[in-house]
């Protein structure tokens, strides 16, 4: 099952609804080996949010999960492990990262989930997940892991 999900990842899938991204979103959390970041890259409304509102789902966090743009990061606990959402659409550079304290709030097994992971590239982890989100020319929304 894990390798299906991720093969079928890295091959690029597209979606039609907010629920199937969730769902996707949700068979990948299942995977996903403790104290994980997960880069997600893509512009303005395709679906990065979306993708982590499956994530939590699939973590067994009940509570509502929205974009943490003004707040740049919630920590989101229940469920099989502590989700961390951050935004780093308004940090600069990485080295804004420690300013943050967010690796004070990680307590394991977490996932950090990382929209706008270009602004702090440095910052992240090599073993980091990365994946594109785009929305096709039929407006279905892709996911891709690079």
């Amino acid at each position: 099952m894990a390798s299906n999900i991720c093969a079928r990842l890295r091959a690029g899938l597209a979606t039609g609804s907010a629920e199937e991204t969730q769902a996707l979103a949700g068979e990948l959390a299942a995977v996903l080996p403790p104290d994980t970041v997960i880069a997600l890259h893509g512009t303005l409304g395709v679906g990065k949010t979306t993708f982590v509102q499956g994530l939590a789902r699939g973590f067994g966090i009940t509570e509502p999960v929205t974009s943490p743009t003004f707040n740049l990061f919630t920590l989101h606990r229940g469920g099989t492990r502590l989700l961390a959402h951050l935004d780093a659409y308004r940090l600069e550079q990485g080295s804004q990262m420690e300013s943050l304290m967010l690796e004070d709030f990680l307590v394991s097994p977490w996932c950090l989930a990382v929209e706008w992971p270009e602004n702090i590239a440095a910052w992240l982890p090599p073993a980091a997940w990365h994946f594109d989100l785009g929305i096709s020319a039929d407006g279905r929304h892709t996911v891709r892991q690079r």
